[in-house]
């Protein structure tokens, strides 16, 4: 795969950049980002992936994260990937939580969204290929995170692979989409109608189904304006009581769904899963 450098930024000890390829999966021109701390030639690093909420690209993060001094800090690579297929041929919805912007990262089966709208395979199989080949990454030392819709992605991806990942965290997250307008909206129109082609792209059905994750960690707002229509926190905590798994799932006073909220709490998810990582 052909990989592209848009840009690099010396930061906090490492190197920034930003990069594009072709993509097989979705059949686009695909942009991210990815930090790389300075380190011993030779030197294999852990990753940390970042996954994007409703409306970003990889730069959300990128410019307001505040993720780079802990990742310089505890030797982790962190990535960051659009959040859906971009370009003229591809398919859009009038709507913010739909379509570009919106890849939920879901594999879709719908026409005409099943072409270019395969951003669970792309982040799942396409892209840690390229990360291991262009990168000094260590991809036996993975873990995930993400915010909003990307904290549902990090949840359904880590569930779904529990021997890639080390540990999974989530500020913010859709824990149920058969359970929220926003969910209900995007796997209707990118899985079809059948709900039960539905649950392994929800946290708290793939926990129902069997799925477990040794090291879980979620942080939300008690001020965040989704909380109680859409992101539903507490069906997260009833799933993981019901299922016996350990998870620290925390109510943060007064913050909201911002990167405000979630630049204060990042270092400490670093840290966390550094822990996972160096073990």
């Amino acid at each position: 795969m052909s990989l592209e450098t848009v840009s690099t930024n010396r930061s906090h000890g490492g190197t920034q950049g930003v990069y594009t390829h072709r993509s097989a999966e979705t059949g686009t021109e695909m942009t991210f980002s990815v930090f790389v701390p300075d380190h011993a030639e030779g030197a294999k690093l852990p990753v940390l992936w970042y996954l994007s909420g409703l409306t970003c690209t990889h730069a959300n993060v990128t410019e307001k994260g505040e993720f780079r001094a802990a990742c310089a800090e505890h030797g982790i690579i962190f990535v960051a990937p659009d959040t859906s297929p971009r370009g003229d041929d591809v398919p859009d919805d009038a709507g913010y939580d739909f379509g570009k912007g919106a890849g939920f990262y879901v594999d879709a089966t719908q026409a005409p969204w099943s072409t270019h709208f395969r951003m669970r395979s792309y982040i799942e199989t396409e892209l840690p290929d390229l990360i291991a080949s262009a990168f000094p990454a260590d991809m036996t030392r993975q873990a995930i995170t993400g915010h909003s819709m990307g904290g549902h992605g990090a949840l359904t991806i880590g569930l779904r692979n529990p021997g890639r990942f080390r540990s999974i965290s989530a500020f913010s997250p859709i824990v149920s989409p058969l359970a929220c307008p926003w969910g209900e909206k995007a796997l209707s129109g990118y899985i079809g109608a059948d709900r039960v082609a539905w649950r392994e792209y929800d946290a708290c059905a793939l926990i129902a189904d069997g799925a477990r994750a040794a090291h879980l960690l979620v942080d939300q707002g008690s001020a965040d304006g989704f909380l109680e229509e859409q992101l539903r926190t507490g069906l997260l905590e009833e799933a993981c009581a019901a299922a016996g798994m350990s998870a620290t799932i925390r109510m943060q006073p007064g913050y909201d769904h911002s990167y405000y909220f979630i630049s204060t709490f990042m270092p400490e998810h670093v840290a966390w899963h550094a822990e996972h990582l160096h073990s």
